[in-house]
């Protein structure tokens, strides 16, 4: 059984167990999040639209971190001008615990 929720701007197949990074959510370590953007459910057959309305699912926050650096580097030739920038995107990682649909 998996589930496809939106979070972040982003959409993730998730199945109960799984361990993902997601945008920063505004929790802290062993609280309970719920994700309530179900795109999809399959569960002997694929449900999608109405049939998912009221789907949830729950996860728990494992920690919270930044990404790797990526490395910005603006140049424009023949003026001197190069700027270089560095940017971490944080995350909140979590555990999938239950998937109601």
């Amino acid at each position: 059984m998996y589930a496809i929720i939106a979070t972040g701007g982003k959409q993730y197949k998730v199945s109960e167990g799984d361990v993902l990074k997601v945008e920063k959510l505004n929790a802290a370590t062993g609280d309970t999040v719920t994700f309530d953007q179900v795109v999809a459910v399959s569960d002997n057959g694929l449900k999608v639209g109405a049939d998912v309305a009221n789907a949830t699912v729950s996860a728990t926050v494992v920690g919270e971190g930044k990404g790797k650096k990526v490395i910005v580097y603006k140049y424009k030739r023949k003026t001197g001008y190069h700027k270089k920038n560095g940017h971490r995107q944080p995350y909140t990682q979590v555990k999938i615990e239950k998937i109601n649909a």
